[in-house]
């Protein structure tokens, strides 16, 4: 469950990094008061702990392997 939400989250996080460069656009920043406003500074921490939480998933070993369709 927890890889879940850190993967939806870190997801948000690369759509507000693709709007940045595309459109020069920072949703984040919009919705929390700036970019040095409290509440964008504690999204951009959450999405920061959510990529490091995600960078465990690269080393995980699969222990319930997906059953062979013939």
């Amino acid at each position: 469950m927890l890889d879940k939400i850190a993967l939806t989250l870190l997801i948000i996080g690369g759509i507000n990094w693709g709007l940045v460069g595309l459109f020069q656009f920072d949703l984040v920043a919009w919705i929390g008061g700036g970019q040095a406003g409290i509440i964008s500074r504690i999204i951009y921490v959450v999405i920061a702990l959510c990529a490091l939480w995600c960078v465990s998933l690269l080393f995980r070993r699969d222990d319930h392997p997906v059953p062979h369709v013939s």
